[in-house]
């Protein structure tokens, strides 16, 4: 299995860890660490050190109750990042972005990977942007508007919609000719599911990457708040454990991809899991 972006083409025969890498005030767990290019330079090269694959550089948070910013914020936040980052190491770079002004200035600066939690949905634009750069594009599910996607009301069979949605942003991404192996899929932990929907998701992931095939999955779990509800009430930075137990089974049921803060921490693990004969081979 191969994924192809505008600068190469990545095995996903094993799992890969893509590092989060925000650069904003705002972010629930890591917000306002990494907001000067020095500060994020150096988280980056932790990523690439704990054995990061990707690194996922974001301007905007979306956590609940966050404010969306403009397009001329978020390229000042990033765009000095990606090409410092770019500059210095050759790691595929993803701009986590909903914008097309925005990724068209990351794909400029260094960036290979659009990651979309809207699934074009807020800006298809972006599909015009991945189709003539040839850049990997992740595309997420998610519910509403930027506003409501936290609060917006729920499925009441969620792998249905989410399977729905998806194939939405596929046959849209399609029509814009981008091609099938630059395509990633994300079924949205955490974004307008409830704490059991998450664990459903999560339980039943491969009957959704089936039903979607051949695309592969990323998912993204990490110190999210559904962890916080189901294994005891914990600040984010405290959520390693439910985390970590929650990307391998992601991975166990069908995921090829894992967004993390705690990379050294996966890496370990996905390779135990590896070893252990606990994670299929792709």
């Amino acid at each position: 299995m191969i994924w192809k972006t505008s600068r190469r083409a990545l095995s996903l025969e094993r799992p890969l860890v893509m590092g989060i890498l925000n650069v904003t005030p705002d972010s629930f767990s890591d917000g306002g660490k990494y907001r000067s290019t020095n500060d994020a330079l150096r988280r980056a090269e932790q990523i690439v050190n704990e054995g990061g694959d990707i690194i996922d550089v974001g301007g905007e948070s979306t956590r609940p109750g966050s404010q969306q910013v403009s397009a001329e914020d978020e390229i000042r936040r990033t765009i000095p990042v990606i090409d410092a980052i770019a500059k210095r190491f050759d790691t595929p770079i993803s701009i986590d972005t909903s914008k097309a002004e925005v990724a068209t200035a990351a794909i400029d600066a260094g960036a290979e990977i659009i990651n979309d939690i809207s699934g074009l949905r807020f800006d298809e634009r972006i599909a015009t942007v991945a189709a003539e750069t040839k850049s990997g594009l992740i595309m997420m599910h998610s519910i509403g508007d930027f506003a409501t996607m936290h609060t917006a009301d729920r499925p009441l069979e969620i792998v249905a919609a989410v399977i729905d949605g998806l194939q939405d942003s596929v046959d849209k991404a399609l029509e814009f000719g981008i091609g099938d192996e630059q395509l990633v899929l994300d079924v949205g932990i955490g974004f307008g599911k409830a704490a059991e929907q998450n664990v459903e998701l999560i339980v039943r992931h491969q009957e959704i990457v089936d039903s979607l095939s051949p695309f592969p999955f990323l998912i993204g779990t990490s110190r999210k708040s559904f962890i916080a509800k189901l294994f005891g009430d914990r600040e984010a930075s405290e959520r390693l454990g439910g985390s970590i137990v929650t990307a391998l089974a992601g991975v166990r049921n069908g995921a090829r991809i894992v967004r993390v803060h705690d990379v050294a921490a996966t890496v370990e693990a996905l390779s135990a899991a590896t070893g252990l004969g606990l994670i299929p081979e792709a």
